[in-house]
């Protein structure tokens, strides 16, 4: 039997889910799976629970969009998996249903829209640090590390009772990192007959 199971979410404990609630009750909802947690949280345990109770036929119903994803991509995700289970989508607010052809179009279209805005993030990000690089700036992250301080680094570790996890102590950084910029530096070996 196909099952119409409805996710209301809020994000804060000070809002009230009733709004969501009665409107999945009157769409026919036989269950709600209800959460107080941000849209911006990637840990949303009610939903997984929603996610792994649905079965090929059923649909997830929605009161409106921006309840079931963080991101118009990641709402895109989520639907695309649900449709590749064989399980429909209906948002009440938006008048969004994948079950029909033109509720199929319709989320479509807003797949391609995500995937344009994506396109253009990453052409002004490309944009962007060509143009710092025209300007003699690199793009990333600042180093760890400066030269000087990395040839004081290899100075240090040529001393055989000198750790790597002293020295990156010492100069606040990881052990990676110092292996990173000053890879494995063998100790200074003792001439024979000096003390």
């Amino acid at each position: 039997m196909n099952q119409r199971l409805g996710y209301a979410r809020v994000s804060t404990d000070d809002q009230h889910l009733d709004l969501q609630r009665d409107a999945l009750m009157r769409a026919g909802c036989d269950v709600i799976y209800e959460e107080a947690v941000s849209g911006k949280n990637a840990a949303r345990p009610e939903l997984e629970q929603c996610r792994k109770a649905l079965r090929a036929g059923d649909t997830l119903v929605v009161w409106r969009l921006d309840r079931l994803g963080r991101s118009l991509p990641d709402l895109v995700q989520i639907v695309t998996e649900l449709e590749q289970r064989g399980v429909g989508f209906e948002s009440l607010t938006e008048k969004i249903e994948t079950s029909s052809a033109a509720g199929k179009l319709v989320f479509h279209v807003f797949a391609a829209l995500a995937e344009f805005e994506r396109s253009l993030i990453r052409e002004r990000t490309q944009a962007g640090l060509a143009a710092a690089r025209a300007r003699g700036r690199a793009g990333g992250r600042k180093p760890k590390l400066d030269a000087k301080q990395i040839r004081q680094i290899k100075v240090l570790l040529r001393d055989p009772n000198t750790s790597v996890a002293e020295v990156a102590r010492d100069y606040g950084v990881s052990r990676t990192t110092i292996y990173k910029y000053c890879g494995v530096v063998p100790p200074r070996k003792l001439i024979e007959g000096t003390t």
